[in-house]
């Protein structure tokens, strides 16, 4: 979850490359030879025997240690897996055999630390109430990339317990991991959940990483910081083994440079057959639940969709969510986005001005509420060794509580005791009113947020004929305040978010030094057509440039006058001079 917005509350409550960093670090001095190079090229190289797997893994982990730990700082890499250099050694004896295990095989890959592996990395969601021994087992995700051939490099922060802590968390800080800064800009935000894993891709500190979404979590993220941010459908990638929010609206997903990149690691992460830890990889996400949609079969190479050419032919509606309430730089961002898509063959239908209305995800909180009482006791009985081992909410409430110097230092805990508060007794639960939403059922608020998918992006595309929807992602990254929490101003996110569906974040535009990106949206397993538009956009705009990592980036133009301190006169001794 990126965060709750204000909104979601009231309405609860009422029914351009590489540059000098200011810290004086050049990033000249660290390796740079393989910065931005794709899944593909890095593949090739290894396939030439020009590069191994140890050396592009100690490429990385050079990079971390020099720009992300030390330098700038930017803080996204939260641990270093100590088997890092011996899985790359594995993947490289492999090749040297021929045996390769699939495009990711050597390729070192970044999980968000809410993801287990069964290995001597910690999992905790940026909370020390996970912090002790290890997971016992991969997670699904993991254990994909393990038999993918991919190199677990490590785990990234994130905003702790992914955002659904507190109404006034600031996004990409966690009581283990410390504050996330954005590479383009360190004191902007990296945005959330997903912060460390967007950051470290974007700063070339990873080939790829995984996030997590509940709603924008990978997107957001992807959008400040100038990535690619592919969020599932619900139930397409497996959520065993992760940390959760709600089985509703979970969903792990990928950040990388490229839409191929971001590709070629769902690729190998989907679940193309039911998983026993997750139901959802046999169903379908809520939004189609009821409609007589079924799961369709998957496909066995997305990167088959991958076109140059994705736009020509296609019918996008655009829907603005808000942005014409940012600064005039920020819309004409979005606007000659809009402008691009047209250029590059697409037809673009304004649904804001033909007066379509987006149902709205109004059950959303209570949704998420709900299961996460009951979801996170579920994850907390698979854990051992570690504070909330076989515990509940109520005892992550009270660790949180007897630690508040490390784990509250600066916002509260208000979620998680209203997450508390659910009543979740009885035989059939989904049908008890909660007092705090006036009554509203767990049911009923499902009710909503179906509707949300078959009176939004269903409903849209069926009136309109459209392939997908198409909106501003979110706003550029904004100053980093940990007193008065995260501000922004748009965000399309839930759209998506509440039914179930798919999103693909993808880099924009540059407004006065800060990334900005643009959401494609379509239904339920329709990455397909995601694929084609979205690699198609990314062709025709070529909007990623490389993190500066500078200081802060509005200094330009702040210094002010420069003042001349006044001086004593000297003291008159009634002598005048003559003009001689």
């Amino acid at each position: 979850m990126r965060r709750i917005l204000v909104a979601v509350l009231a309405a609860a409550l009422l029914f351009p490359s590489t540059a000098t960093a200011q810290t004086g670090a050049s990033t000249s001095a660290f390796g740079t030879n393989h910065n931005e190079e794709t899944v593909a090229q890095l593949q090739a190289e290894m396939a030439a025997g020009t590069l191994t797997s140890v050396q592009l893994t100690q490429y990385y982990i050079d990079r971390i240690m020099a720009l992300d730990q030390n330098g700038p700082n930017v803080n996204s890499v939260i641990e270093l897996n100590p088997d890092a250099l011996r899985l790359a050694q594995n993947a490289d004896e492999m090749r040297a055999k021929g045996k390769v295990l699939g495009p990711l095989h050597g390729i070192p890959v970044l999980l968000k630390d809410n993801s287990d592996t069964g290995d001597k990395m910690q999992t905790a969601a940026g909370s020390f109430a996970l912090v002790g021994k290890p997971a016992q087992d991969d997670s699904t995700v993991a254990a994909k990339l393990r038999a993918g051939g991919a190199v677990i490099l490590g785990k990234t922060n994130l905003s702790e317990w992914a955002n659904f802590r507190s109404f006034y968390s600031t996004s990409g800080w966690s009581g283990r991991g410390g504050l996330t800064g954005n590479p383009y800009s360190l004191d902007r935000n990296a945005c959330g959940s997903s912060s460390g894993s967007a950051a470290a891709v974007a700063a070339n500190f990873t080939a790829v990483s995984l996030g997590s979404e509940t709603d924008g979590s990978i997107v957001c993220p992807g959008n400040v910081n100038a990535v690619v941010g592919l969020k599932p459908t619900i139930g397409l990638v497996s959520r065993g083994g992760v940390v959760p929010i709600s089985h509703t609206q979970d969903t792990v997903g990928p950040h990388a440079r490229t839409v191929a990149d971001a590709v070629a690691i769902l690729n190998v992460i989907v679940s193309r057959t039911p998983d026993s830890r997750d139901a959802a990889t046999s169903g379908v996400p809520l939004g189609w639940q009821g409609t007589g949609r079924t799961r369709p079969s998957l496909p066995a190479d997305y990167s088959a969709f991958l076109d140059a050419n994705g736009l020509r032919g296609a019918k996008l509606g655009v829907t603005r969510q808000g942005i014409d309430a940012a600064p005039p730089q920020v819309v004409a961002a979005f606007d000659n986005a809009i402008a691009q898509i047209r250029a590059a063959g697409a037809t673009v239908v304004d649904l804001d001005g033909a007066g379509f209305k987006f149902a709205p995800a109004d059950g959303e909180f209570l949704v998420l509420l709900y299961d996460f009482k009951l979801d996170v006791q579920k994850y907390f009985a698979t854990r051992v060794g570690v504070p909330m081992a076989n515990k509940t909410l109520a005892d992550a409430i009270a660790f949180n509580s007897a630690h508040a110097s490390s784990e509250m230092p600066y916002f509260f805990q208000e979620i998680f005791e209203l997450a508390q508060s659910m009543d979740t007794s009885g035989t059939n639960p989904g049908d008890n009113p909660q007092p705090f939403f006036g009554g509203l059922t767990y049911n009923q608020a499902l009710a909503i947020d179906h509707d949300a998918g078959a009176k939004g992006i269903d409903a849209a595309m069926s009136q309109f004929g459209i392939d997908a929807v198409v909106a501003p992602t979110d706003s550029p990254g904004w100053t980093t305040d940990l007193i008065l929490s995260d501000h922004f101003i748009f965000a399309s996110s839930t759209l998506s978010a509440a039914p179930g569906y798919p999103i693909i974040q993808v880099p924009a535009a540059n407004v006065l030094g800060m990334p900005m990106g643009i959401s494609f949206l379509g239904t339920a397993f329709s990455e397909p057509t995601l694929i084609k538009i979205a690699s198609g956009f990314e062709a025709a705009v070529h909007a990623r440039t490389q993190p500066t990592f500078t200081g802060n980036i509005t200094t330009a133009n702040t210094a002010g006058t420069t003042l001349k301190p006044p001086k004593l006169p000297k003291k008159d001794d009634g002598r005048r001079q003559h003009r001689m």
